[in-house]
């Protein structure tokens, strides 16, 4: 069974999946956006959106195609994707996205013992608040902010930094017109389920054979997140404008912008506050990046190999990186195309924009 709680589910949802999503390089500036896809305030995209273009990567007539993810997303945009209905319509499976799934060795009654130890875990040592971990100006900063988004809630000033923090973002966020996701996993569920095409999980499995054994662990050498908590309050502070920009970007297909537009790292600070704990290498925590990565082009490979078309998603940090997943795959010998190299590429037969292949449907 599956750990529900504290620590063990936080670790899960910084690091399922942990990329980074920054670029380098020049790039030309971005083209307008689309003239039928309104902005409301605060800049955020609303309504029916084409979201980007797939990549594709291909080997001897075999097709993945990839669809890159952002986080976050405008919360109020319908995504409509007419390149992706017809690709899933043709695929033989879709590959889910790369998750780290942490499982315990504990019962039912088990899992009601440990509940109440997990939630103690969330909250600081020897009953300290927030004021007492962190010095006078970092706390005078979270304030603000937890005024602003979280408003008068005293439980969470015994939280550790590391949970304060993403309590805080995920209410900005919100407050903001975003979301973490935007939809976009449950679109890609429907349309699979429409055309009854395979859906294959992704999944680095983290085994807990001794849970209880875990948080004490947890709780004796807990992550050094101090970092991520101030980087959280910079992004909240600073950074919505360029996550808002980002968000719309994806949503419209503007790939210039989203390749010059960096990411703030905060989920790269919080992450290395999970890997680096001295708890971490117990779990198996500290090397979470490279055996997820191992997986999922491993499991890239055996669709390209077996499949004539196939889908799968990444974080589109992963698609835009020079040393990214896609990056990986074309260095082991197969062929990999922008969004923007196959608009400049004549058509060919198997690429999106021609019918669904025989047998299949598209949505009305």
């Amino acid at each position: 069974m599956r750990l529900q709680a504290g620590i063990l589910l936080f670790a899960l949802g910084v690091l399922s999946p942990a990329f980074a999503q920054s670029t380098t390089g020049s790039v030309p500036p971005p083209p307008p956006p689309p003239a039928n896809v309104p902005l409301l305030a605060p800049v955020v995209v609303s309504g029916v959106v084409p979201g980007p273009g797939l990549w594709k990567v291909s080997k001897d007539g075999h097709v993945l195609w990839v669809l890159g993810t952002l986080s976050p997303l405008p919360r109020d945009m319908q995504w409509e994707s007419r390149d992706l209905d017809r690709v899933i319509g043709q695929s033989q499976q879709v590959l889910l996205q790369p998750k780290i799934k942490l499982k315990a060795d504990i019962g039912f009654f088990g899992k009601l013992f440990l509940l109440p130890s997990a939630y103690g875990a969330r909250k600081n040592p020897d009953g300290k608040k927030l004021d007492q971990v962190m010095d006078a100006s970092t706390y005078a900063r979270w304030q603000v902010l937890k005024q602003k988004y979280i408003g008068r809630d005293r439980g969470i000033e015994r939280w550790r930094p590391l949970f304060a923090a993403q309590e805080l973002y995920k209410k900005a966020l919100k407050a903001n017109g975003l979301s973490t996701s935007g939809g976009v996993p449950g679109t890609v569920e429907t349309l699979a389920k429409r055309y009854g095409v395979q859906e294959t999980p992704v999944d680095y499995h983290v085994e807990i054979k001794h849970p209880r054994d875990a948080i004490k662990a947890f709780k004796a050498a807990a992550p050094s997140d101090l970092k991520c908590f101030s980087r959280t309050l910079d992004s909240v502070e600073h950074d919505l404008p360029e996550m808002t920009e980002r968000a719309n970007a994806w949503a419209i297909g503007d790939l210039a912008t989203l390749r010059a537009l960096p990411d703030s790292h905060r989920r790269d600070a919080c992450v290395s506050a999970i890997t680096n704990a001295g708890f971490a290498h117990q779990l198996g925590l500290d090397d979470v990046s490279e055996q997820l990565e191992a997986k999922w082009l491993a499991t890239a490979r055996a669709a390209l190999a077996n499949d004539r078309t196939s889908f799968a998603m990444l974080p589109m940090g992963e698609l835009l990186s020079p040393t990214g997943y896609l990056a990986k795959l074309q260095a082991q010998g197969y062929t990999v195309e922008s969004p923007e190299q196959q608009d400049a590429a004549p058509a060919t037969a198997g690429s999106v924009p021609t019918p669904a292949v025989a047998g299949s449907t598209t949505a009305q």
